[in-house]
């Protein structure tokens, strides 16, 4: 009977020990170029490759367990999680290879061939940029991300190339990094209104569901409108919580962000104009990854000619200097690694990360171990800004 008792009892503890652990999902989101079925091919192929040498090197590194896995007793998950919108771009692709091969007959063939290879490459990037065609492709992809939430796990996305596009533009419309209570405030909302938000108070709200509930928009100028608060009634409202809860991102799921062969800089380099109105909401964003323990990195090869680093690396100290916001209690870390060798020739290096995943992923694990270091080790943070003053002494020379 002590036997059979034993045996249960260990059942028991073996059940509430798997039932502890939480799965962590790879998302990872293609690039251009992966609208037919031969690169939407190598693409699947190249993740199946990469993952289980990116979930070996995360599980190996004690930074990683110390930080993020043994948090909760995370685990990742053995199967990776492939988001592809590559196939949404291909009908106005072949418009537009269409219209090349009319320009065939009368254009000298060295033209033709880099008109084809530029539609190649880019035409994919700049598609998914424009508005209409990206806020689909947030809502599927948040879509997924609640999928893996349901089914008790957290998220991290990976970004390839103009994937990095999408997990920019995701973190920016889908984290609720906005507080209605200083909403409220701003847009001058009636006194019965902001009575109603304190008996129904959502803490805080996306810009995804400022639009849904069509309270607000980005224009395609880079300005968020929003309507007259004095037409701004309770029922707005409700849809407005409604949404918050079907398109901004589950609370607690996206753990992190990994963009690579990141050419989001060349694309976004608005961000640097202080006049663009977005800025003072990616302030807001900044703010929130910080704070609630995101990270946010940025892996390139050295030799891939479209691998833009995204930032200098800056302390947080820096951050709140630069961009005039206050972080209280900062868990999050920024991190831009983009002088990695790939032993690889500039033609190729932009598609080498599948092919060289071991680099790849190693780098992956040196950026989160050095960007957590750089915020939370005083010692190496110390030495991190030393050498940094000592390059700008060097250059002024």
């Amino acid at each position: 009977m002590k036997k059979i008792l034993g045996i249960i009892l260990g059942l028991l503890l073996l059940q509430n020990v798997c039932l502890a652990q939480t799965g962590v999902s790879f998302v990872y989101i293609n690039g251009s170029n992966n609208n037919d079925e031969k690169m939407s091919n190598w693409y699947v192929e190249g993740v199946q490759k990469l993952h289980p040498v990116l979930k070996k090197k995360f599980e190996k590194s004690k930074d990683i367990k110390e930080v993020f896995l043994n948090t909760e007793d995370y685990t990742i998950n053995e199967e990776p999680v492939i988001f592809f919108w590559g196939d949404k771009s291909k009908n106005d692709l072949e418009f537009v290879q269409q219209q090349l091969d009319l320009s065939k007959a009368f254009s000298p063939t060295i033209a033709y061939k880099v008109r084809s290879m530029l539609a190649a490459y880019l035409h994919d990037a700049i598609w998914v940029q424009k508005q209409h065609n990206m806020l689909p492709i947030l809502d599927d992809l948040n879509e997924t991300v609640k999928a893996e939430s349901e089914k008790g796990n957290k998220v991290i996305l990976y970004g390839y190339s103009a994937g990095t596009f999408v997990t920019y533009e995701y973190m920016f419309n889908k984290l609720p990094y906005i507080n209605l209570d200083g909403l409220a405030d701003t847009l001058g909302f009636s006194d019965s209104i902001k009575q109603f938000i304190k008996e129904h108070p959502i803490e805080n709200t996306c810009i995804s569901a400022l639009s849904k509930a069509k309270i607000g928009i980005v224009s395609e100028n880079g300005n968020l409108l929003f309507r007259p608060a004095e037409t701004i009634s309770e029922e707005n409202y409700l849809a407005l919580k409604d949404a918050t809860e079907n398109y901004c991102v589950p609370d607690d799921t996206l753990k992190g962000v990994v963009n690579f062969a990141s050419p989001l800089v060349l694309f976004y380099s608005d961000l640097a104009n202080p006049d663009y109105e977005l800025n003072y909401y990616n302030k807001l964003m900044l703010k929130y990854i910080l704070e609630k323990g995101l990270f946010f990195l940025t892996v390139n090869y050295r030799e891939d000619p479209l691998g833009f680093p995204s930032s200098r690396n800056l302390t947080i100290d820096e951050i709140k200097k630069l961009a005039d916001i206050e972080i209280n209690n900062p868990k999050g870390f920024i991190y831009d690694n983009s002088s990695v060798w790939s032993k690889r020739s500039v033609l190729f290096a932009h598609t080498s990360y599948w092919s060289s995943s071991g680099t790849f992923a190693k780098a992956v694990v040196k950026a989160f171990t050095n960007g957590y270091k750089l915020q939370y080790d005083t010692e190496f943070q110390e030495k991190v800004l030393k050498n940094n003053r000592s390059k700008i002494k060097f250059e002024m020379l």
